[in-house]
């Protein structure tokens, strides 16, 4: 069966009128939506070879009963609503190379709250990721290759994909914002993730420019990029660089017996220009290098990030 029911059941439980007004359940004052943010991450805007973390996109809904620059000291008053997909694939769609790791297509929806520790940023959530042929990802990859000529999706490897499961992740994140200077912030950060992956992350990323100051950063999960979901009315550009080192526990991406195995490590290095005009239209390009991820890959990769906002 396909896994469109999720969509529908999130649909539903989201609410109608407001999106996101089922989900905020937290008591007091009224909540709103504060910011949206969103980023497209593809490896044809990096290295193009159409491999591994070949593609995914995140959007994110956050919402509480005002934003006035620093994190609440209260877990639950920002909350975060993220939904994403995302595809893995071999280092080929067809023919040599295409069967060097499993296909992975993955919806994902959850809610997470961002808050802070006396000076630490910290962010807890969970998230709850379908993967394998029941999310249909794999068919709609195939049938906007075919739309548009690009290599085909083998039999092979649509069936050689992760099989259907349903896996609950908890993600959390505390990092220490340390100003350099009026316009330039270094943010030290541990995370640690267990559910669809299990991982344990510590990295930094250096924050130049006036877009952003005041307001509240998101991480994407793939490759690390920041982006804004509460964008402040400063205009210009904001420069972020960062890198990351990981630990790998079990990788549900990774199922013992197709073959291939996860490595016990990561590392991701990235940055990223971010450009605003006032408060209501932003763009962003970035790139991240994603190390190896499983045995036998010989390479790591290059990912493209792009963010576009108008927010009228």
């Amino acid at each position: 069966m396909r896994f469109h029911w999720l969509i529908a059941a999130v649909g539903i439980a989201l609410g109608g009128a407001h999106p996101a007004a089922a989900l905020d359940l937290t008591f007091g004052p009224e909540r709103e939506t504060l910011g949206v943010g969103r980023l497209f991450n593809n490896d044809q805007f990096g290295d193009t070879y159409d491999r591994w973390r070949t593609g995914s996109y995140v959007f994110s809904l956050v919402r509480g009963p005002d934003w006035s620059g620093p994190r609440p000291t209260t877990p639950g008053e920002i909350v975060e609503y993220r939904f994403r997909t995302e595809i893995i694939a071999p280092s080929a769609l067809n023919g040599p190379g295409s069967d060097d790791r499993p296909y992975v297509g993955a919806l994902s929806a959850g809610a997470h709250t961002h808050f802070s520790l006396g000076r630490v940023e910290a962010s807890v959530g969970a998230d709850l990721t379908a993967v394998g042929p029941q999310t249909g990802v794999s068919d709609l990859q195939a049938a906007f290759h075919e739309m548009f000529g690009l290599p085909t999706l083998s039999p092979t490897v649509a069936d050689n994909q992760v099989p259907n499961a349903v896996y609950i992740s908890g993600t959390a994140e505390l990092g220490l914002p340390v100003p350099l200077s009026e316009t330039a912030v270094l943010r030290p950060f541990v995370e640690a993730q267990a559910g669809v992956e299990d991982i344990l992350r510590i990295g930094g990323d250096l924050v130049i420019g006036r877009v952003g100051q005041g307001g509240l950063w998101l991480r994407d999960v793939p490759t690390g990029q920041l982006y804004p979901g509460i964008a402040t009315g400063a205009g210009g550009v904001t420069y972020v660089v960062g890198m990351d080192y990981a630990v790998v526990g079990q990788s549900r991406f990774f199922p013992d017996d197709m073959g291939a195995s996860a490595l016990p490590e990561r590392f991701r290095a990235r940055a990223m220009a971010h450009w605003q005009l006032g408060s209501e239209v932003s763009w962003g390009y970035g790139m991240t290098y994603l190390s190896e991820e499983f045995e036998g890959q010989p390479e790591g990769q290059f990912v493209g990030s792009v963010k576009l906002n108008f927010n009228f």
